[in-house]
């Protein structure tokens, strides 16, 4: 078992495919699936499963990668400090549905940790690549809501990928739309005097479907719905085309602005946001960091 090799299992790990991995290892595809096999062999346990939408990690492969990230790790910390003579390059990443509240947490992660070498990450993604990314340890955690929605299929689903999910705060349903939309006036907003405008939407990847939602309501029909992958679009869409969403209605503001405004939604409904962790993993400092600034958004 070479260090090389598990720098291979790490990249088909994060990126879900053979195909995609040896592309950014710059090795074949047959010479990269030897590779894992040698290990595989030599572990004596199969470490990935093919499934219908790529490759994952079997029950065995996921312990495996926990320690094969940290021998990786270590390396290139022995590497860093006696063989480039430079400081140690620290590594935190958090997996997120699309909130603008977890990139502000993270502006003040960064701005707090102060050191010159760090490779941070924020990825806003759909809801399930967001466990995922959690239990195959891409990602030191993952940010996401539960509503009466969605909760007994993303329980389902943190309890087959082994996670926890820790409770920030609870949020009320709220409508964002833009600054001087036709709407923009009412106190609060129903359901009913949403029709006539679009619908913005993110999308869920291979996930597409109500229980991955982001969106509380998405069961209710739509005429109109637009399926976006990032904020900005939504943002674009809210001001362009007098397009709404409905979140949690966080929405600090020095980030955008005062171009988009919340609207109480008229619906019963609790939004629970909290953050994932691997079963037994425990957060790290710069964990604690970020957790310590999402509470600050506590509505």
């Amino acid at each position: 078992m070479t260090l090389q090799n598990l720098k291979y299992i790490i990249a088909v790990t994060e990126s879900g495919s053979i195909t995609e991995a040896s592309k950014k290892k710059h090795i074949s595809q047959p010479s990269l699936s030897n590779a894992i096999k040698d290990v595989e062999k030599e572990v004596g346990f199969s470490i990935f499963t093919r499934t219908r939408v790529g490759i994952a990690l079997t029950k065995e492969g996921i312990e495996f990668l926990g320690y094969a990230r940290q021998v990786v790790q270590e390396m290139e910390l022995l590497e860093s400090r006696f063989i480039m003579n430079t400081s140690s390059k620290q590594r935190f990443c958090v997996s997120t549905q699309h909130y603008t509240f977890t990139a502000n947490a993270f502006v003040e992660l960064v701005q707090q940790f102060g050191q010159e070498r760090f490779e941070f990450i924020l990825n806003e993604t759909g809801t399930h690549q967001i466990m995922q990314d959690v239990k195959n340890r891409f990602s030191d955690l993952g940010v996401l809501c539960i509503s009466a929605e969605n909760e007994a299929v993303l329980k389902k689903t943190l309890k087959e990928y082994n996670l926890n999910f820790f409770d920030l705060f609870t949020a009320k349903p709220h409508v964002f739309l833009r600054k001087d939309h036709p709407l923009s006036n009412r106190k609060s907003i129903k359901l009913e005097d949403l029709k006539e405008y679009p619908r913005l939407n993110f999308l869920q990847g291979n996930y597409e479907s109500l229980s991955y939602a982001e969106e509380p309501f998405s069961n209710v029909l739509s005429e109109k719905i637009i399926r976006v992958s990032d904020r900005a679009a939504v943002i674009n869409l809210m001001i362009g085309l007098d397009g709404y969403t409905i979140s949690t209605g966080i929405f600090p503001k020095y980030l955008h602005g005062d171009s988009i405004i919340s609207v109480p939604l008229e619906e019963e409904e609790a939004l629970h946001i909290g953050y994932v962790l691997n079963k037994g993993q425990e957060l790290s400092k710069l964990g604690e960091i970020y957790v310590d600034e999402l509470r600050k958004f506590n509505p």
